[in-house]
């Protein structure tokens, strides 16, 4: 049997189907990972497949770094979007290379 919150995942991701695939991993963010942890971080951007995601605290970028596998696959999965890697950096960092 199929447990409710798989169930609300899947229904998650067929209503974000008509939006930009930023918006979806966005919606899907808090779903992903849960309120709290979807609080310590912000998706900033998506670019050539890897999510950008900026942390205000550095302790917290490494706890999102440990769960970062699980966190790409269900938010990959959630908002169907096929992600490369997620990027977390410190809030306020400036893209490499720009």
């Amino acid at each position: 049997m199929e447990s409710m919150r798989e169930m609300l995942r899947g229904s998650l991701g067929r209503s974000l189907r008509t939006m930009q695939e930023l918006d979806r991993l966005t919606a899907a963010w808090p779903v992903a990972c849960g309120a709290a942890l979807a609080r310590r971080g912000v998706i900033t951007s998506l670019e050539d497949g890897i999510l950008r995601v900026e942390v205000p605290d550095p302790a917290w970028i490494d706890q999102l770094r440990a769960m970062q596998a699980v966190l790409q696959h269900d938010l990959a999965r959630i908002a169907r979007v096929e992600l490369g890697g997620i990027h977390f950096v410190k809030a306020g960092a400036r893209p490499s290379g720009k």
